[in-house]
């Protein structure tokens, strides 16, 4: 792959394998017992070899286990010389790693531990160099896992004090050895805050990962929600006048009782043809797709069948588009316009109850302008509806585009609905206002 194609950073779009925190791509067992197991079958077995064959003298008044010196050989386990210092030191091997079991709740006492284990046996058999690899374990994961006092403290304090009381007791170390066993501590603890920072990297890039992952579902889910308000108010809101008007008048006047009846029956199967294709279009395999013919989204063009459709449920309305070529608008632009016309119109039916309305389609300072205004008086008064959130919809789809919405009372006693929608690049400077 070229070096393009490279990311750059831990964003969207790398394998897991390459974002991951090391350690993780393991299952938790063996991130728990790795460590251990590999910190006993270096230290257990490099110890006993090290006592079996090793040999020693301890320094002059160098006595720090009793009045009994150590010969200049020490005989191998299960000999009769086999002495408790060597089965101190063989058993100080083994307090590390085990000490790792709780390395992941306890970071930083198990590093501290693991530290006093290590420098016990320079004090004890100081011509014996054993391993000191569940140390190396210690530090790291004490570091990454937040216990970096806790480390630093452990390993300096002990490493000091072990030099101190070397001096003190008369034990003379290799300055190669004090120098060697310094640099790969500092080399641990620098390797662990190398890890801790890749840890602290990746995890919070999951937790960014995490939060735009909810964000785009808040959306996708108030897009969905939006989609089906905008297609089911306008279609059920005429059902629920309709209903009520045939309510009204089955008594008085059966024939438009009847006409009622078919204006729900109308309303109902444009309503049942518009969610399938909003069904449709959110599915995201398209083998799941409805095989019923779906409809086309509605744009501009589809504006004079709205506004006929509204006529017919008895809203006198005075539409005025001076719009010079409706289909240059963009496709999202012509879909929001005509819902916000829709929501509106359907809110003039619900709520205003008035049988006069005017509908405005131009252009006015760069932008696309859509004015629906009701008079607010109404002639017959019909049954109660309950408020819905059409406002918040139609302001939400305005402000996608980059648009505005306005939505008030007007002072003849009316209601105003004015959006403002962005013109494409190019057109921005055109204004049709008042030519219509």
């Amino acid at each position: 792959m070229s070096s393009s194609a490279e990311p750059t950073g831990y964003g969207s779009g790398w394998p897991e394998r390459r974002r991951g925190w090391p350690g993780e791509r393991l299952p938790p067992s063996a991130r728990l017992w790795l460590p251990v197991v590999v910190s006993l079958l270096v230290q257990v077995p490099a110890t006993a070899f090290q006592l079996w064959r090793g040999r020693w003298n301890l320094p002059a008044g160098g006595e720090p286990f009793g009045n009994r010196r150590w010969a200049e050989s020490l005989p191998g386990p299960g000999e009769p010389g086999f002495t408790a210092a060597a089965l101190l030191v063989f058993a100080l091997a083994f307090v590390g790693p085990l000490a790792l079991i709780m390395a992941r709740r306890f970071p930083g006492p198990v590093a501290m531990i693991c530290a006093v284990a290590a420098a016990a046996p320079i004090l004890i058999l100081p011509t014996v160099v054993t391993p000191f690899a569940a140390v190396a374990f210690a530090v790291v994961l004490g570091i990454v896992r937040g216990a970096r006092i806790w480390v630093y403290a452990s390993v300096a304090l002990t490493w000091v004090a072990t030099i101190a009381l070397a001096g003190l007791w008369g034990i003379s170390f290799n300055p190669f050895r004090i120098a060697g066993t310094t640099f790969v501590l500092v080399l641990l603890m620098a390797a662990g805050e190398a890890l801790r920072r890749r840890r602290e990297t990746i995890l919070e890039h999951r937790r960014s990962a995490d939060a735009r992952r909810l964000s785009a579902e808040q959306r996708e889910r108030m897009r969905i929600a939006r989609e089906l308000h905008d297609v089911l108010a306008h279609s059920l809101s005429l059902i629920n006048v309709q209903a009520g008007v045939g309510l009204h008048l089955i008594d008085s006047q059966p024939q438009k009782a009847a006409d009622a009846l078919a204006n729900i029956k109308s309303a109902s199967k444009n309503a049942l043809d518009e969610v399938r294709t909003v069904l449709g279009i959110l599915r995201s395999d398209p083998a799941e797709a409805p095989s019923a013919p779906l409809t086309p989204e509605p744009d501009l063009a589809g504006l004079p069948a709205l506004i006929e459709s509204f006529r017919a449920q008895g809203l006198g309305i005075a539409y005025a588009n001076v719009l010079e070529v409706e289909s240059a608008a963009p496709a999202a632009t012509q879909l929001a316009l005509y819902r916000i016309c829709q929501e509106a119109l359907t809110n003039v039916l619900r709520h205003a109850r008035s049988h006069d309305a005017s509908v405005y389609l131009g252009i006015d300072r760069g932008a696309y302008l859509l004015t629906v205004t009701d008079s607010g008086v109404p002639e017959e008064p019909l049954p109660p509806v309950e408020p819905g959130g059409g406002l918040l919809g139609m302001r939400e789809r305005a402000e996608l585009l980059g648009g505005t919405l306005r939505a008030g009372p007007t002072a003849a006693g009316g209601f105003l609905v004015e959006a403002r929608l962005p013109l494409p690049a190019g057109r921005a400077g055109q204004s049709d206002r008042g030519n219509g």
